[in-house]
């Protein structure tokens, strides 16, 4: 019984880490022609995805943490999204020498309705979902978060083999 219960949990592995490859690619394709049609890189679509979730300006220097970006590319990120219009930047009213990126409301307005329209059919999705699933699929996204993270920084960090 043993051995058939763990031929059944490889198969499931290995059904599962398909379909994770097979999701993994499909948001990134999702996330390129977002960003196509808006006339963006994704790395810039994903920052603008990042800022949304952040309760106040921030630096240049936390865009660069939260997108894993050297400070002069996410230095660069910001010029970008500025000359699109979707942030500005502004000198802290409290120290003078930092430089604060807000997002600008109406630009992420225009998003958000975009987003409405393409997203809609990801909240229809859930719906045949139930309270605990829904639960444990945000467990699983809050946990593949934190897992990414750490592999993000063990491969930058040269602790993987090439």
């Amino acid at each position: 019984m043993a051995q058939e219960s763990s031929g059944t949990r490889d198969r499931l592995m290995n059904e599962m880490f398909a379909a994770s490859r097979r999701y993994m690619a499909s948001y990134a394709l999702f996330n390129q022609a977002l960003a196509d049609h808006l006339q963006l890189h994704p790395t810039d679509l994903q920052c603008l995805n990042l800022l949304g979730l952040e309760d106040r300006p921030v630096t240049t220097g936390h865009i660069a943490e939260l997108t894993g970006l050297t400070t002069g590319s996410a230095t660069r990120l910001v010029d970008r999204l500025e000359r699109a219009g979707y942030v500005t930047r502004e000198r802290d009213a409290h120290d003078r020498r930092r430089v604060l990126v807000s997002l600008v409301p109406e630009r992420m307005a225009e998003f958000g309705a975009l987003w409405e329209r393409v997203g809609g059919p990801w909240a229809a999705m859930f719906d045949a979902y139930s309270d605990d699933e829904i639960a444990l699929l945000t467990a699983h996204m809050r946990r593949t978060v934190e897992v990414s993270a750490g592999q993000v920084e063990r491969l930058r960090g040269g602790g993987f083999d090439a």
